[in-house]
């Protein structure tokens, strides 16, 4: 696994508006690509650290 992740996304009247292929559920929007992109990444990360206390550690697995 990379961390890598595809961007779906397209032009909406005002701002880009993008999603996760892989988690729909994570969508967003920017006033540039760059922005939307950075959102994007922004949106996954606080999803995925939901509920994740301070004081966490990581640990690389393989799968």
């Amino acid at each position: 696994m990379d961390g890598r992740l595809t961007m779906v996304y397209w032009k909406g009247e005002r701002f880009w508006l993008g999603k996760l292929l892989e988690r729909p559920e994570v969508m967003t929007q920017g006033e540039t690509l760059e922005e939307l992109e950075e959102n994007l990444r922004d949106a996954y990360l606080s999803m995925a650290m939901d509920d994740v206390p301070e004081n966490y550690q990581t640990k690389e697995i393989t799968l």
